[in-house]
C-alpha cells in the first residue's frame, strides 16, 4: 500500500473512521475529521493538487511533481490546452465554461451547460483523469455536505517547464517507488492508473540506470 493522508494524520493504515455516540448516533473520530478537512483545504491553501487523476480515487500530488504528471498529457501546459485533448463535446463544453467562469461546482456545471448530473459528474471525473481539471476549493451548501469546486489544472497550477516524457514517467515511477518501499509492476500500474507492461518497462529502466533493485519472490519480480 502506498502512503496516504490518512496515515499522515492517524500514523496508521488501519482505518478508524468513526466512533458511536451514547446515542448511538455514528460520528467522525478526531483523525478522521482532520483528514476529512485537509483533503478540501490542501488544494485551497496550494499545498497539494488533489484530484481523481490516476483513477477513481481521491490523489494527492505534491506541488512540485505538477510538471512531471502534466507533461504525460502532452499538452502545452496552458489553461487552454484542453482544446487539443481530443474531448467529447460535454467535456469541451464544460472546460470551456470553467475557463470563462472561473472554479465552479457541480451545481453550477450543470446551469452553465444545462446537462444532467449524471453526465457532468462522469464528465468531470474524466477531465480530471485527463488533467484537465483539479479540486479547487469548498463551497458551504444551505444544507448537507459542501460542494467541491473544480478549476482548470493548467490555470491554477501553472506547470511551467515540462520535462520530456520518458523522463516524467521515470521521475513518477522513481517518487512512487521510494513512498513505498518495494513494489511490483502491478502495484505501480495500480498508483499512477498506467498498464502493467507500461509499469514495468518504466521499472526496469530504472533498474538499468541503477536507481531500483530487482528482486524475485515467489514467481514475481519486486523493485525497491
Amino acid at each position: 500500500m502506498l502512503p496516504s493522508l490518512w496515515e499522515a494524520v492517524s500514523g496508521t493504515r488501519k482505518v478508524e473512521w468513526a466512533v458511536r455516540r451514547d446515542d448511538g448516533r455514528l460520528v467522525f473520530t478526531p483523525e478522521m475529521s482532520r483528514c476529512w478537512a485537509w483533503k478540501d483545504e490542501l488544494p485551497e491553501q496550494k499545498l497539494a493538487v488533489v484530484g481523481k487523476h490516476f483513477g477513481r480515487w481521491a490523489a494527492l500530488v505534491a506541488p512540485r511533481l505538477v510538471p512531471v504528471v502534466y507533461a504525460l498529457t502532452g499538452r502545452a501546459g496552458r489553461p487552454d490546452d484542453f482544446r487539443d485533448a481530443g474531448l467529447t463535446p460535454l467535456q469541451l463544453e464544460l472546460a470551456e465554461a470553467i475557463l470563462e467562469a472561473g472554479a465552479s461546482t457541480p451545481a453550477e456545471l450543470r446551469a452553465l451547460v444545462g446537462a444532467e448530473k449524471k453526465q457532468v459528474d462522469g464528465a468531470v471525473v474524466t477531465l480530471q483523469r485527463a488533467l484537465v481539471l483539479t479540486n479547487a476549493h469548498l463551497v458551504e451548501q444551505r444544507a448537507g455536505w459542501g460542494a467541491i469546486a473544480v478549476d482548470l489544472l493548467a490555470r491554477r497550477w501553472r506547470p511551467g517547464r515540462l520535462p520530456a516524457t520518458d523522463e516524467a514517467q521515470r521521475t513518477l515511477a522513481a517518487t512512487v517507488l521510494g513512498s513505498a518501499g518495494e513494489l511490483s509492476a502491478a502495484d505501480l500500474g495500480g498508483a499512477l492508473g498506467w498498464r502493467v507492461k507500461r509499469s514495468r518497462e518504466v521499472l526496469d529502466e530504472l533498474a538499468e540506470r541503477g536507481e531500483a533493485r530487482v528482486r524475485t519472490e515467489d514467481g514475481l519480480t519486486l523493485y525497491s
